[in-house]
């Protein structure tokens, strides 16, 4: 009897028959099981099918048909699995699958490459801190391997925590974000420009110009590694700068270096419906050179003073340092209309941290140690693209993005 017929009866106490099928992968196999079941009158209460290098499984929980058909049907499957050379096995039981356990959340892990070894000791990591695998997927095989968990039984933050020191330990980036409809709906990306954005320091680039590249590189690491106050830097560094002519503006506008896969990171975003910003304790006259060329929305940074054609040595306005990345990144959901919570932030330095530990999602790129910690979450692919990857979105998604297709979140 199906489902439809045994509306008193509790759903965990309905009979039911799992349905699995084994075998080469080709268009119409799917179609062809029902199809064969359908004689039966039987109800679907789940499907799942995988098909990994052209190998196909594919399972079916069914209602049971009555007691007089079961054999039949059962040969009736046999016989079209043979038929179309796959396998079948069908199993009785009762009920759909167990509930999944509360805590639920998407653990991403990236690998370049992802061994045998670094996926068991995730998996395990997992069991251990009294997760269940509900489901794995694989987001994308290159720049990097990235497969996602479904996973149950365990609060997020827990598992984060967990998860991050493993992770270290074997040498894999993951993320580990709580399960939901807000994944989807995160609609603001936010990242630092020097180092995350594009692969320069860009106050470096204007030292080289003026002689003082090494004093100025050494306070920038100083100052990147959280050991003087970022303020201080920026104005001893710009003061190094006095006299250069304006010119060297457009000089250092050509020698900025995109990291790679920032291009088709911001691409994407954009396709899919995602605004994205940039904050930087550089310049304002390399950001907004850099929004008009990427289409992004938000852009801020210090500006340098210049008069009579020549910079000042000093900066105008209001400084972004630490806590100002992070103020703008308030500001700038708020002008979005988006939830703090559904914001990523990416970044490198120390000066990054307020921002990554205010949005919904912090992600650590190539960061420092003393970031790394910190973050939600790290990655160490020199690759800004693979952010994509923990928000969800795969590599075809991305190609269809990168393609030029329509919205694909509508």
């Amino acid at each position: 009897m199906s489902a439809s017929q045994t509306s008193d009866v509790p759903a965990s106490d309905v009979p039911t028959l799992l349905v699995k099928i084994f075998g080469k992968d080709r268009p119409g196999i799917t179609a062809g099981l029902f199809d064969t079941l359908a004689a039966y009158s039987v109800d679907v209460v789940d499907i799942e099918q995988v098909v990994s290098r052209g190998r196909l499984v594919l399972c079916a929980l069914v209602t049971e048909p009555t007691v007089a058909s079961q054999g039949e049907l059962r040969a009736t499957v046999h016989s079209w699995a043979e038929s179309m050379k796959l396998q079948a096995e069908i199993i009785s039981g009762t009920g759909d699958n167990r509930p999944r356990g509360e805590g639920r959340s998407h653990v991403t892990v990236l690998g370049h490459p992802l061994t045998a070894e670094q996926t068991a000791a995730i998996a395990a990591r997992i069991a251990g801190s009294g997760g269940n695998i509900d489901r794995i997927f694989r987001l994308a095989k290159y720049p990097v391997t990235a497969v996602e968990f479904a996973v149950s039984g365990c609060a997020t933050e827990a598992l984060r925590t967990a998860l991050a020191t493993e992770a270290h330990s074997i040498g894999v980036d993951v993320a580990v974000v709580s399960a939901g409809l807000h994944r989807r709906a995160q609609r603001l990306v936010v990242m630092d420009v020097d180092s995350t954005l594009i692969q320069d320091e860009v106050i470096e680039l204007f030292a080289a110009h003026a002689g003082c590249e090494d004093k100025v590189a050494e306070v920038t690491a100083a100052a990147m590694r959280g050991e003087l106050d970022f303020e201080q830097s920026l104005h001893a560094r710009v003061e190094l700068l006095a006299g250069l002519d304006a010119s060297v503006v457009d000089k250092v506008r050509e020698e900025v270096r995109l990291t790679p896969g920032a291009r088709t990171l911001i691409r994407t975003l954009k396709r899919l419906g995602y605004q994205v910003g940039v904050v930087s304790g550089g310049f304002t006259q390399v950001t907004d050179d850099l929004k008009e060329k990427l289409g992004l929305d938000f852009a801020q940074a210090n500006t340098l003073e210049i008069v009579d054609g020549r910079l000042t040595g000093r900066v105008t306005g209001e400084i972004v340092d630490r806590a100002g990345k992070a103020r703008l990144l308030r500001r700038f959901a708020a002008e979005a209309g988006v939830p703090l919570a559904q914001t990523v932030a990416i970044g490198d330095g120390a000066n990054d941290l307020d921002m990554l530990n205010a949005a919904g999602l912090g992600v650590a790129f190539n960061a420092k140690p003393v970031v790394r910690e910190a973050a939600h979450t790290a990655v160490n692919v020199p690759f800004l693209d693979t952010v994509l990857y923990l928000l969800g979105i795969t590599r075809e998604e991305v190609e269809a993005a990168d393609g030029g297709a329509e919205d694909l979140l509508h």
